[in-house]
């Protein structure tokens, strides 16, 4: 199943993103990838802008050098580009860019670049094209991120707990809030497949309380499902402690103080999944060079906490942990979306 060969099912997948994508007979595209990129997906965009009637181009980076302390996992902030003017000023004008670096251009730092020059971005998460092609996009997927997205738009607090000991308070007022379901057909915009989850960005000092990872949530970055519990104590958006025996707290412990700075202990974003496709186990079903994770950030019902970046805070960071966190109760301005780990049905 997972041999390097191109399949036409994996070009048909390809397509009909795209085609959710707007994409249409005659249009410009370029196709970004770097040197490590996974090969196969950036094979399948291009077949697939093909038959679409597209005209796709390459723009092909090669790899940097990774001047981190720590190897760097599933950021979402590509370094491929490294600022190389003439990169951003075609990618700009390209009208649709597919986006096959291996981290992606979520938080990438010419991706604001490239959206105000009219280019619409899809990120093609680093997975196997087996699991994009399990975690095809739909409207009603859309239809149930716009409505969360808009509910958290709208909202002052958020509340997560859960019988493992969890208790965060959230201010949301004022945070910035993107849903991302799978594509995008609008000009100035970007998403990422496979998609189906919303976050938050929110303004500095905004989250407070006790974060329990508990046995069998999952830390992203290390590609791992957590063996034992790990208590954190959140303090102004900062982890201030990290309270719990086995590899998974000296795991945490040691990759966050090799950063040597203190940006990397705060919240990045929370939010939650909403995709019913997503798969909890899929993290055991894939050797780890096969898969990025993106489909276990949108497990529907999971709330997903990320440390490191966040612009809209004015904290920056190459550090970064995402961890999709079971079993909690997710409570926005009075009003129950998760319930111990399930997704009720408030947004359809």
């Amino acid at each position: 199943m997972f041999a390097d060969r191109i399949e036409g099912k994996w070009i048909d997948a390809f397509c009909e993103v795209f085609a959710r994508c707007a994409v249409t007979k005659g249009d410009c595209a370029a196709i970004l990838s770097e040197t490590q990129s996974r090969q196969l997906n950036v094979h399948l965009a291009e077949l697939a802008l093909l038959r679409l009637g597209a005209r796709p181009f390459h723009v092909v980076m090669p790899s940097p050098r990774n001047t981190h302390p720590v190897p760097v996992r599933s950021t979402g902030a590509s370094e491929a580009i490294g600022k190389l003017a003439p990169v951003v000023t075609a990618l700009g004008q390209a009208g649709f860019v597919v986006d096959c670096t291996i981290e992606g251009l979520m938080h990438a730092p010419e991706t604001p670049a490239i959206l105000k020059a009219g280019a619409r971005i899809l990120v093609v998460s680093n997975e196997h094209p087996e699991a994009l092609e399990r975690m095809l996009p739909d409207a009603a997927l859309a239809s149930r991120v716009r409505a969360a997205a808009k509910m958290l738009r709208g909202a002052s607090r958020m509340t997560v707990a859960s019988a493992a000991g969890t208790n965060l308070d959230i201010d949301m007022t004022g945070a910035a809030t993107v849903g991302v379901w799978g594509w995008t057909d609008r000009p100035g915009t970007l998403a990422h497949w496979p998609g189906g989850l919303v976050v938050s960005f929110c303004r500095s000092g905004s989250v407070n309380g006790t974060l329990v990872l508990d046995r069998g949530d999952i830390n992203l970055t290390f590609k791992r499902y957590l063996e034992s519990p790990l208590r954190l104590t959140l303090e102004a958006d900062y982890v201030t402690a990290i309270e719990g025996g086995g590899a998974d707290a000296q795991l945490m412990r040691g990759y966050l103080a090799a950063w040597g700075d203190r940006e990397a202990y705060a919240v990045s974003h929370v939010g939650f999944g909403l995709n019913r496709k997503a798969r909890y186990e899929a993290l055991s079903m894939y050797d780890r060079q096969h898969l990025n994770g993106t489909e276990l950030r949108a497990v529907a019902g999971n709330f997903l906490f990320s440390t490191g970046a966040n612009e809209f805070a004015g904290r920056y960071t190459a550090g970064h942990f995402d961890i999709p966190v079971l079993g909690t109760t997710i409570t926005v301005d009075g009003t129950e979306v998760i319930s111990a780990g399930v997704l009720k049905d408030v947004f359809g």
